[in-house]
Order: structure tokens, then C-alpha cells, then sequence
């Protein structure tokens, strides 16, 4: 997906969500200058979904991000907008290619797997049975289970919780195993030498909100903005403010 002219902002969704985590995002980057750029990663949305359980690793993700780049944007200079998973791969992205990213904006990011919460461990260490349970729950059970998030005074809208579940099930059940060897990357953070904006949702379950603190501690400069009452998927729950801080910090890059 490309909307708007301009600098390309690439968005990079997190395991099981699509392109659509986007949707509120991309009409407000467009309207202020920039070309927004999404993808659905593979296993996700609407691309190709390898039977086999040994491709769904971060690695052979990212030479697919790394290949789409290069056909979309060329050797244009970057801002990397990713979610969960989707910042794991903006920091690996940063860290490769460190003169084509202006910046990065890394909204409850993946880094390492001691960020994982007690029942995500669970899920990684026995990779099948997170597999099955994605087989067979019904969407409109995931509706309920997977699109509530504790951000107040509501829970998300009937729409996202739509979108949400759709997206978990249009994924490969496959990418459970994404989280099965996830390289740390907490030894090369210092080495993020460009400006980075940090959103974290204070009541994540699906990673420790306390890494966000340490992340914003090893990445030199980092801004930060911790949203109190919201989880994983503040720019789902509170898409208005996400959208102000991004663009507010995009306008800081010159």
C-alpha cells in the first residue's frame, strides 16, 4: 500500500496483525507531506504464507522487508514507523543500514525475548500449542479475546476488534514460531545512531512495559512518550495522540 507524495515512512505491523493497523496513520502522514508505505510481512494479511513452520523466522523476514525496500523506495532516505515485531525489524533495518534511516518512531517494540510476559514465554517455548489454538478459535471468539485492550474509558471499537480478529485469522497459524529464536538485540542498541522516537503502551501484557524504560535508556537521545491506561496496541487504542506524537517528531527531522 502507497498513499501520498513525498519521504517515504515505512509502517511495519506486528505477528498477526496486517497493513490495516494502519489505517488511521497513513490518511494523516499523506496529508502532511510524506508518502506512506505498508506491507503485509509474510504469513500476514493478504501475502504469501509458507506451509512450512521453519520460514517463519525474524531473519528470513527481514531479507524480505530488506527486498521490498529496495523496490519501493530505492535509495530514498527513510523514517521506519514499526509496532511489536514490526520495531524489531526497524532497529535490525537501522542498524544495517544506518545512512538510509533519518529516523525511527518504535511504538511497543520487540528487541529481545526477555521482554516477553510469563504466558508469551509459555507460547514460545511450546510453539504447537499456540499453532493449534490460532487453528481452531473461531473469529468471533478471537473478536472478544484478541481485540480488548486496557485502555480507558473504552475498549477498542467495534471495527479494530473486527479488523483485529480478521487478521488473526487470515495469518498462518505458523507464525507462532516467529518468537521460537529471536536474536537479542540489547548489545547493539547503543550502536542506534539516529533520532528515535519511543511510544509505549504502560499496560502491555504482551511485553514488559518495563523494557521500554531500559530501551530508552541504551538507544542514545531517544525521545519517549509512555501512554498511561493503553496496552500493547496504542496506536490502535489511542490512534489520535500516536498520530500527533509521530508527526510532531517527523516535523523535528528537517
Amino acid at each position: 500500500m502507497s498513499e501520498g507524495r513525498g519521504e517515504p515512512v515505512i509502517l511495519l505491523h506486528g505477528i498477526a496483525a496486517s497493513l490495516y493497523d494502519w489505517n488511521r496513520l497513513i490518511p494523516d502522514l499523506a496529508g502532511c507531506g510524506y508518502r506512506a508505505l505498508a506491507l503485509d510481512l509474510p504469513g500476514h494479511g493478504e501475502s504469501f504464507k509458507p506451509i512450512e513452520p521453519e520460514a517463519y523466522r525474524i531473519e528470513i523476514l527481514y531479507a524480505h522487508l530488506e527486498r521490498w525496500i529496495g523496490e519501493q523506495a530505492g535509495e530514498e532516505l527513510l523514517v521506519l514507523v514499526g509496532h511489536s515485531m514490526g520495531g524489531y525489524l526497524s532497529l535490525l533495518y537501522a542498524l544495517r543500514h544506518p545512512n538510509r534511516v533519518r529516523g525511527l518512531v518504535l511504538i511497543n517494540p520487540l528487541y529481545g525475548p526477555q521482554q516477553l510476559t510469563p504466558l508469551m514465554q509459555a507460547v514460545r517455548r511450546r510453539p504447537a500449542v499456540g499453532e493449534k489454538a490460532l487453528r481452531l478459535t473461531p473469529e468471533w471468539l478471537m473478536n472478544i479475546l484478541m481485540g480488548w485492550d486496557p485502555s480507558k474509558p473504552a475498549d477498542f471499537p467495534p471495527e479494530a476488534r473486527r479488523q483485529i480478529a480478521n487478521d488473526y485469522k487470515r495469518a498462518s497459524p505458523h507464525i507462532v514460531y516467529l518468537t521460537r529464536a529471536i536474536p537479542d538485540l540489547t548489545p547493539l542498541l547503543a550502536k542506534v545512531a539516529v533520532p528515535t522516537l519511543l511510544i509505549w503502551g504502560e499496560k502491555d501484557q504482551t511485553l514488559q512495559p518495563a523494557s521500554f524504560h531500559r530501551l530508552a535508556q541504551l538507544i542514545p537521545g531517544a525521545s519517549t512518550s509512555a501512554i498511561p491506561g493503553c496496552g500493547h496496541q496504542p496506536h490502535i487504542g489511542q490512534p489520535t495522540l500516536v498520530n500527533h506524537l509521530t508527526l510532531d517528531f517527523l516535523a523535528t527531522l528537517g
